[in-house]
């Protein structure tokens, strides 16, 4: 997962995370760096020798209120019987500490989740492995689950001090969005800024109309792609909350199918994923006609984002590529 970053920075990083471990009393290990993205997310050992993962956070991408008011939502899903991590406290009871500046590092927080089991169902770009009949029971799943998490975060009451970014109609196409200005970033064409722009005012217009009823609000994962949901068994669990906020609910099911279009029996998938949400929590046609809106806000994100980080493999290409495929779902839209 972290084979492409030069070992000078993989070491630093180990550093750091054996830094952060001593806050747990958990010294003395060598943590396995798993991913390095938005976080630098390591595989460690707890005193029970049980696995953990510990994350290291990017500084200034959420501050303590933000990070700590995740954990509390993940570990309020996970008491209400949902399969995704929890927090895992110090001695003295953080679930979040601080590592100051040190050598290479700015401030930063860390805190350690419980280990979550299963593979994930796949990897954006590649083809589904499973048999069909296995993938529509999984999307199955996923759409039950993910009703059941929102189920359980409307009855949950938040804690004082709770704060998370908001995907609402300005954290999408505001002045701001959370995701970048995906109408004018670096490295678009012109012609992609013209159709962007022009979009954004479309967008805009048809999320204003849409009746409230019909819009669905409250926390969501915001993330849920295939890399982020757990196959294990025939049960599904959900990883990496670090983009959750408030949003709307149809968000969520969007960001679920939306990289899943390439797949050749895809409609069977949505089909699936909708009969699963609705087993546990009710969606109507009206609110379901929105599908076609989120899924392009969902694709608009995506170019905000990777413009953002013009360092990864084929930035320009890819960062194109994600335009085009935006305007093309932007044909399917109501006129």
């Amino acid at each position: 997962m972290a084979e492409h970053l030069q070992q000078e920075l993989v070491d630093a990083l180990s550093a750091r995370a054996c830094e952060a471990l001593t806050h747990w009393g958990l010294a003395g290990q060598r943590p396995e760096l798993l991913k390095y993205r938005e976080n630098a997310v390591f595989r460690i050992a707890l005193a029970n020798g049980e696995p953990a993962a510990l994350r290291i956070h990017r500084p200034g991408y959420h501050d303590e209120g933000a990070l700590a008011s995740e954990l509390r939502w993940m570990t309020a899903l996970r008491d209400g019987g949902l399969t995704v991590p929890s927090s895992v406290a110090t001695a003295d009871d953080r679930v979040l500490v601080h590592l100051p500046a040190a050598n290479a590092f700015d401030a930063q927080h860390a805190d350690i989740v419980t280990w979550m089991h299963g593979t994930p169902l796949g990897q954006s770009g590649t083809p589904l492995a499973h048999e069909l009949e296995v993938q529509i029971a999984i999307f199955f799943a996923i759409g039950a689950a993910m009703a059941e998490m929102h189920n359980l975060t409307d009855g949950w009451r938040l804690p004082d001090g709770f704060s998370r970014a908001a995907w609402d109609a300005n954290g999408l196409l505001g002045e701001s969005p959370l995701w970048g200005r995906f109408w004018d970033c670096a490295g678009l064409s012109a012609d992609h800024r013209s159709a962007l722009t022009y979009l954004r005012a479309r967008l805009q217009d048809l999320l204003a109309k849409i009746p409230a009823e019909n819009l669905d609000y409250g926390l969501i994962h915001a993330d849920l792609v295939r890399e982020n949901v757990l196959i294990d068994g025939n049960a599904v669990g959900f990883i990496d909350f670090d983009d959750a906020g408030f949003g709307f609910r149809m968000f969520d099911i969007a960001t679920a199918l939306l990289k899943n279009r390439i797949e050749p029996h895809y409609r069977q998938l949505e089909s699936a994923l909708i009969a699963g949400y609705r087993s546990r929590r009710a969606l109507s046609d009206a609110a379901l006609a929105t599908l076609p809106l989120f899924l392009t806000l969902r694709s608009v994100t995506y170019i905000g984002w990777l413009a953002a980080r013009p360092e990864f493999p084929n930035a320009a290409a890819r960062l194109a590529r994600y335009a085009d495929e935006a305007l093309r779902l932007a044909e399917e839209l109501p006129q």
